[in-house]
């Protein structure tokens, strides 16, 4: 079946709300791209121009298919002009539970009758929102990872009004668009991806907020305990972007009155939120872009020598 769903507007010109407009563009879909802010919007024609670079690299695209992928996105920030011809809304808008009602009520009223609309979220669920969307049998989750032309896969959720032709059409046009559907089939927070993935960032981040390690030996130790992953935590952090490490540690960390995860999300404000350091998008986070140091080919080896000096002089108890 097809999903009949040729028509995708992206809320949020966000990291991963650009890494879908774009592979969706280049899938072949229509897509608009919508951000109340229109710096925003220029940073993901940036990034846009950088994922060019990457499928062009990475995927063996053609210069020809990259620029049928340019014309089939557009971006807006008018959310009536945005979502007017849409078959799909995927809402990729920061994980501040407020922040999506108010976009899905602001958009009610806007969207053809036959609409869908997923939610990129997958750490807050699709119950939360359903009631806001005005139309909850045509609402359900569909979340990606980062890197999404790498790590092809889309989570989808439901909540107990999802129609079965909603479920039907989502997972379609994962699909089509190349994605591994992932169902979940029972309503968690985290799905899977962020069931395995935020204990373990959340424990990295720790480490470092505690002072017991830096990111780098942090990342060796998970490269090297991993051996032929990509990226250590940290570098995990950097593709997922600052902000979005911000609101779910803030989030959690209130909602479950933890105070380590209220201390980490305090830590990524003050030294990488407030000085500029945003992640890849930005060219800074943990590491600097486009040459972090664990794409180094010798992050994993032992050291020489020389470095027996530093690992003393960190390994050493600290005097008050």
């Amino acid at each position: 079946m097809s999903s009949q769903l040729n028509s995708l507007t992206v809320l949020g010109a966000g990291v991963l709300g650009g890494q879908i407009a774009w592979h969706s563009a280049y899938m072949g879909k229509q897509v608009v791209v919508y951000d109340l802010f229109e710096d925003s919007l220029g940073r993901c024609k940036v990034a846009h121009e950088q994922y060019a670079e990457i499928y062009l690299a990475d995927l063996g695209a053609s210069e020809q298919q990259m620029e049928q992928t340019r014309q089939r996105l557009r971006y807006s920030s008018d959310l009536a002009d945005a979502v007017a011809q849409a078959d799909l809304v995927i809402e990729a808008v920061p994980e501040i539970p407020e922040v999506k009602a108010q976009v899905y009520r602001e958009m009610a009223a806007l969207l053809q009758p036959h609409c869908l609309i997923a939610t990129n979220s997958s750490t807050l669920l699709p119950s939360q929102f359903a009631d806001a969307t005005g139309r909850p049998a045509q609402y359900c989750a569909l979340h990606f990872a980062n890197l999404i032309w790498a790590m092809n896969v889309a989570e989808v959720m439901a909540h107990a009004d999802t129609s079965e032709h909603t479920l039907r059409s989502i997972a379609a046009f994962a699909i089509e668009i190349g994605m591994v559907p992932i169902p979940i089939q029972k309503p968690q927070n985290g799905y899977v991806i962020n069931s395995l993935l935020v204990p373990l960032l959340g424990a990295a981040q720790s480490l470092i907020t505690n002072g017991v390690s830096t990111p780098e030996m942090v990342d060796r130790t998970y490269m090297i305990t991993n051996r032929g992953v990509a990226l250590g935590p940290f570098g995990m952090m950097d593709v997922i972007g600052m902000k979005t490490c911000y609101d779910v540690l803030s989030y959690w960390g209130h909602q479950n009155r933890d105070e380590q995860t209220l201390k980490n999300a305090a830590y990524i404000k003050e030294h990488m939120i407030d000085q500029g350091k945003m992640g890849l998008q930005t060219g800074c986070g943990y590491y600097s872009y486009p040459n972090p140091a664990y794409a180094a080919p010798d992050f994993l080896a032992p050291p020489g020598l020389d470095a027996v000096d530093d690992i003393v002089r960190l390994t050493l108890p600290r005097k008050n």
